[in-house]
């Protein structure tokens, strides 16, 4: 038997019904079926500052940041979360500024504590894109998971999908539900 897990999605597309939306959506059906709680953030819609740099945050465990915006929403459930699910679409060869943006702020988390370390997680990469080039969005993503000493559980990469509703009957989508259904 296993246990539930808390997975967070942090969702960096802009389109709130594009093909990353609709991964997002397979992969929640398959977590959920099983008995996994899911919280998805949509960071477009989200107010969200970049990162000042500062190194002023971790005084406080409960808001952690400097700046008081809406990653006070995203930090508890980040904090709970066993699972991170980081989902983008495909731009410029890599993630996309929101997403970016979200995670570079989490970085206050870590500074709560004395040697910066960051909370342990498990994670797994979303991504749909116009083109099948995903080697620099991957590169980023296995370095990413080496510097935190987080393990990624699956990637799935959805090539050819340019317009919203590109993505449907494509089997990617069963891949993502799949892997949230065999999260153990």
């Amino acid at each position: 038997m296993y246990r539930m897990k808390n997975i967070v999605v942090l969702n960096g597309s802009p389109r709130k019904n594009g093909n990353t939306a609709e991964l997002i959506k397979a992969f929640t059906v398959g977590a959920e079926s099983v008995g996994h709680n899911v919280t998805c953030f949509d960071l477009q819609e989200m107010d969200i500052h970049p990162c000042l740099g500062c190194c002023a945050g971790g005084k406080d465990s409960e808001s952690p940041c400097v700046q008081k915006d809406d990653m006070l929403k995203i930090y508890p459930a980040y904090k709970a979360a066993d699972i991170v699910v980081l989902a983008s679409p495909l731009y410029y060869w890599n993630i996309s500024g929101q997403l970016k943006c979200a995670f570079d702020r989490l970085f206050a988390v870590a500074e709560c504590n004395a040697d910066y370390a960051n909370p342990i997680k498990d994670s797994i990469l979303l991504m749909a894109a116009e083109g099948y080039e995903f080697e620099e969005a991957e590169l980023w993503y296995d370095r990413l998971m080496k510097h935190l000493g987080w393990k990624s559980l699956g990637k799935v990469l959805c090539g050819g999908v340019m317009s919203i509703g590109d993505i449907k009957g494509k089997a990617e989508l069963e891949k993502a539900r799949a892997l949230g259904e065999n999260i153990r």
